[in-house]
């Protein structure tokens, strides 16, 4: 025996990229190596410079606490954008904002400072607190997303609260004023009472409450209905008296009074009732109740039957809707009356078909109350309580105390049929959580019809040329939110904001806002900031000599008013993107949650439509919401919460952005630690992937060794070939924004081609051949393209890794990170489809091959698959020309055996076999298993039945004697 120790003589790999990857410790010095040590944005926006534009406009959260996993998930899909379209020859400069005035912070300062009402604190004191406390926040959360990997602009966000973008949101409110899109008006609108302020759609949660649910009675007027055309009608077919009124009809059919029946979950809005709405084309029928007559739609009888409790029977008779126009009733306990109109959006669905008008407290009783000249009465004050306009419940809480004091009233006058307590959804404000109501006030509306511009949105949005929306019912979502929206409602009645900057004329209360008093209050804010307006002099503002167009008087009292929030942010397109010569207007893509349909996506439409008729955007990339592991939404309460500071303390950032890239963001997005535990066990997989061909490349030299891809050998040929046909395929995933195909792609790639066939393959040939032979060279120099390729395509999901990957082992030395180099090229001409499929065949045989080593291994029959030797007969004639192609020895090569014997009538077939058949049962071969003859190679494991032949290495096989001389 030989006392050479082979395994000097083996080319194992020399590996300084570790398995364990460590996350949570390496990602904060990368991110150090990348900020301070070669401050790599700037670089990449110096490599960036005149190439074609893609601007992703970021969606400003919110600088009241500590960012959650859905900031997490916004930022990292982002910033997989920005990072791709950078790579692939795009300047996209991303510049990050924040969000930093309005009820948000302000709630949250509030609870912070120990305040529940903002009467307790001076305005001019507060704002300044509230700066503060903004920009404490926003350097908590800008910290917090660079760990997350997202590079951006971070030395010069956009804030709202900066001087020149608080300008900017004046200039726009200023121009649309004067464009006739703003104006004031009276009109209910919801209403936090907890947190007094005005709010948006967009400032509204749905969640179950409990209401009081009321049947409640109307009288007739008799002396008031004499017109009504369901009189005449009755008075035709039953009295057949033409002079005769309502009181007649009632005697002629032995009854007492007529009543209409009313059902409503808001009972204390009944002291603002001025009418009664049916429809027009239902039927309502004249039910005879205890001596009287009811009326209601009669699709609803069972259903009232049922909730009231009244014995009711078939109705003495039916008239449409139509036919109750003008009637009059008398209200339960006001001495008022109440209006019978018509309208369309009336139903059968619930209640009675005879819906209760209060217009001060409802957007379709307002437009039903201004078609028909009603009053417009909303008895409740700012802190949702009853004024003295309905004594009983003055002081009294509408949603509490005054409901009760309501329904009280209601059952003394016996007007109320039934009430019971239901459960339903209803909105609630967003920071306080409180149910909200509908309240008629004096606030600054948008209107969306002026100018037609409901309409133009709606073009612009089903035109995909100006915007494009991903995934595509996206576009109706936003279609079916702008439908029916009410006019905007600019108003809010808090202190940390951009004033409206309007002036009022002291003596006659007109409105004043010229040019010139724009110019004066837009050169003091980008001076001072927006505080001036609180505390600065009218004369700072108002031209001197200006005097009121309408009376003459020249004193002035300024708006209190801020403007919402989503007025703030929703002229970003203008306070950024315009004003940003690297940005530019309109921008490429917004991407944000699903939430900002009603939001940002819509409020950002409106402003840069009616300001300058345009999309702000090309595209809208939407997303889901984050759920536990069952679906539900996440709470501190149910202690389901996923924080992304933990999970990247954790496992690190990168498994987190590797889970984003798993998900379809089109849905709502499952995380879990379950499901963070399998994305850390994928990660493994790749990094494995990694490791291996980056220890396999030490020796290697590209610019030396490599060998040409046409003299590659076919399997690494086949490998490249794959490598390209993935490239190819998570190219176009990338652009067509499918990030979870591009994880299982890559994923697949790594696994399955490389890992458990290529990569396996190529053990012996990398260890064990010679070290500089072409062989081995043409091996390395496929895992060369393929490291290059894989670390470059998934340099946008996994930045801190993929890093570590380019610094350990040169890849390309002209690039000193992997997010300066560019996107790997497409190279059709790599990918053999004859060959990858050639190939796919190939190793779906070797998987079959590997179960009957596995059951040969099970029985003890033999160690390792390199004692096996395999024997295959093969039947079928495509089948055996893949395979007779190979030389055997390449096969067993291929196979990681010893030995293969091939052929169609072989007849060396063993004990131990099986049948090799196709997906539709028939027979390609029959494979036996066995002992392969000889001894085995100390060097590389191989059996060979030609060991001891040479004298020099009388231990080897003539493979590993050819390696070594």
């Amino acid at each position: 025996m030989s006392e050479i120790n082979y395994k000097d003589t083996l080319n194992l790999p020399v590996n300084n990229f570790p398995m364990k990857a460590n996350l949570a410790h390496k990602e904060p010095e990368r991110l150090r190596w990348w900020e301070k040590e070669h401050d790599l944005y700037a670089k990449i926006r110096v490599a960036s410079k005149g190439k074609p534009k893609f601007i992703l406009h970021d969606g400003p959260p919110y600088a009241n606490g500590q960012i959650h996993i859905g900031h997490a998930l916004n930022k990292i899909l982002k910033d997989i954008i920005v990072k791709f379209k950078t790579m692939r020859g795009h300047d996209a400069h991303y510049v990050p904002g924040w969000d930093c005035h309005g009820l948000p912070i302000e709630h949250a300062l509030f609870k912070e400072m120990g305040i529940t009402d903002k009467s307790q604190v001076d305005q001019v004191k507060f704002r300044k607190k509230a700066r503060k406390y903004a920009e404490k926040y926003i350097s908590i959360q800008r910290e917090e997303f660079k760990r997350l990997g997202i590079f951006g602009d971070w030395d010069k966000p956009y804030l709202t609260m900066n001087p020149e973008y608080q300008a900017a949101i004046i200039e726009c409110f200023a121009k649309l004023y004067a464009d006739g899109y703003v104006y004031k008006g009276e009109k209910p609108i919801h209403w936090c009472s907890e947190c007094e302020t005005a709010l948006a759609e967009a400032e509204l949660e749905y969640a179950d409450k409990q209401s009081d649910s009321v049947f409640v009675r109307f009288k007739v007027n008799v002396d008031e209905s004499k017109k009504a055309f369901f009189v005449q009608k009755i008075v035709d077919d039953i009295v057949k008296d033409k002079a005769a009124d309502i009181k007649h009809i009632v005697d002629a059919i032995n009854v007492k009074d007529a009543f209409i029946l009313i059902w409503t979950t808001t009972p204390w809005t009944l002291p603002a009732n001025v009418a009664i709405a049916l429809h027009k084309d239902l039927e309502y029928g004249l039910y005879e109740v205890d001596g009287n007559i009811l009326i209601f739609a009669n699709d609803l009888f069972e259903q009232i039957k049922e909730k009231t409790g009244l014995g009711l029977r078939k109705p003495i008779k039916s008239f449409k809707g139509s036919a109750f126009q003008h009637l009059k009733c008398d209200h339960p306990f006001i001495d008022r009356r109440s209006l019978v109109v018509l309208a369309d959006y009336v139903s059968s669905e619930e209640g009675t078909g005879c819906v209760h008008i209060a217009p001060g407290h409802g957007q379709d009783d307002y437009e039903v109350g201004i078609s028909h000249q009603l009053p417009i009465i909303s008895p409740v004050d700012e802190k949702g309580q009853f004024t003295d306009e309905f004594p009983p419940g003055q002081g009294q809480k509408v949603l509490k105390g005054g409901n009760k004091i309501v329904i009280e009233i209601l059952r003394k006058s016996e007007d109320l049929l039934s009430h019971e307590k239901i459960q339903h959804s209803y909105p609630h404000c967003w920071r306080c959580k409180s149910p909200v109501i509908f309240r008629s006030t004096k606030q600054w509306f948008l209107s969306v019809d002026h100018e037609d511009l409901r309409a133009k949105l709606k073009d612009i949005i089903n035109d995909a040329s100006q915007s494009k929306w991903i995934p595509e019912w996206g576009k109706n979502r936003i279609l079916g939110m702008l439908e029916d929206r009410p006019d905007w409602c600019l108003s809010r009645q808090r202190y940390w904001g951009v004033a409206i900057p309007i002036f009022y004329c002291e003596k006659c209360g007109k409105e004043h806002l010229t040019s010139e008093m724009v110019d004066k209050i837009i050169d003091v804010v980008k001076k001072e900031n927006a505080d001036a307006w609180f505390y600065r002099d009218n004369s700072y503002f108002i031209p001197e000599g200006f005097t009121c167009r309408s009376c003459g008087a020249s004193t002035f009292i300024k708006e209190t008013d801020i403007l919402d929030v989503w007025f703030d942010s929703g002229v970003s397109h203008q306070a950024v993107l315009a004003k940003n010569d690297e940005l530019g207007y309109p921008c490429a893509m917004y991407l944000e949650g699903s939430d900002q349909h009603r939001g940002w996506f819509q409020t950002s439409l409106i402003a840069s439509v009616a300001l300058h008729g345009i999309s702000p955007f090309k595209e809208v990339l939407t997303h889901g919401f984050t759920v536990d592991a069952q679906g539900k939404k996440m709470s501190k309460s149910q202690g389901n919460v996923v924080a992304p500071q933990e999970v990247m303390q954790k496992y690190g950032a990168d498994i987190l952005r590797l889970w984003v890239s798993s998900c379809d963001y089109s849905q709502d997005m499952r995380i879990s630690d379950d499901i963070l535990v399998q994305m850390a066990d994928a990660y493994r997989k790749i990094r494995n992937t990694f490791k291996y061909i980056v220890g396999n490349l030490d020796d290697f030299d590209h610019m030396k060794d490599a060998v040409l891809i046409a003299e590659l050998d076919e399997v690494d040929k086949w490998a490249l070939g794959e490598c390209m046909e993935m490239v190819k395929k998570v190219t176009n995933s990338y652009e067509t924004y499918k990030f979870h195909h591009i994880y299982r792609l890559i994923y697949n790639f790594c696994v399955k081609e490389m890992s458990s066939f290529y990569l396996d393959v190529l053990k012996d040939r990398l260890y064990t051949a010679k070290k500089d032979g072409k062989e081995r060279r043409s091996s390395q120099t496929a895992m060369y393209w393929i490291l290059r390729n894989l670390t470059k395509v998934l340099a946008p999901i996994l930045p801190f890794t993929c890093e570590e990957v380019w610094q350990t082992r040169t890849i390309e030395a002209k690039y000193e990170s992997v997010h300066l180099a560019d996107w790997p090229g497409e190279h059709p001409d790599l990918i053999d489809l004859e060959l990858i499929e050639k190939w796919r065949t190939i190793m779906n045989f070797r998987d079959f091959v590997n179960t009957l080593i596995e059951r040969e291994r099970e029985q003890g029959k033999i160690g390792s698959s390199l004692e096996a030797k395999v024997v295959i007969n093969t039947i079928d004639d495509v089948f055996t020309k893949t395979l007779v192609k190979f030389e055997q020895d390449y096969l067993a090569f291929v196979l990681i055996v010893s030995k293969v014997i091939v052929g169609p009538d072989t007849k060396e077939m063993y004990e131990t076999h099986g049948d090799y058949v196709d997906q539709s049962g028939t027979v390609l071969a029959q494979v036996s298993v066995t002992v392969a003859e000889g001894d085995k190679c100390p060097r590389c494991w191989v059996r060979s039945d030609k060991i001891g032949e040479n004298k020099v290495h009388p231990d080897l096989c003539p493979k590993c004697i050819k390696a070594l001389e």
